[in-house]
């Protein structure tokens, strides 16, 4: 009986571990484009799908349970800022700012 209860316990742990991020996934940008969100060396790669710039990286991000930071590009100006996400259900919340203060943001919606 005992060693029924580790071992349920041992399969619910592994089972939290390899769940994935909330970020993870195909997500319509608010220009209509798809972005694919994928685990790329331990943080998050943003590479657009579809659109003028399919299969362009434009961001990495790192974090986990819904918040994550690192960089943003935007692929018509070719510039790089720091970046943030935040999933809530469905939508993702993606900010660009420049040195903190001059934010941008747009939601994008989980396809």
């Amino acid at each position: 009986m005992i060693r029924s209860f580790v071992l349920a316990g041992v399969i619910t742990v592994a089972g939290i571990a390899h769940a994935e991020e909330p970020i993870v996934g195909n997500w319509k940008t608010a220009a209509g484009d798809t972005a694919v969100i994928a685990s790329c060396g331990g943080s998050y790669c943003v590479t657009l799908k579809t659109g003028k710039y399919a299969g362009r990286k434009i961001g990495t991000l790192a974090g986990t349970g819904g918040s994550y930071a690192g960089e943003i590009t935007d692929p018509a100006a070719e510039k790089t800022y720091s970046g943030a996400g935040k999933v809530s259900g469905n939508s993702l919340r993606m900010q660009g700012c420049v040195m903190k203060i001059l934010c941008k943001s747009q939601t994008w919606t989980r396809l």
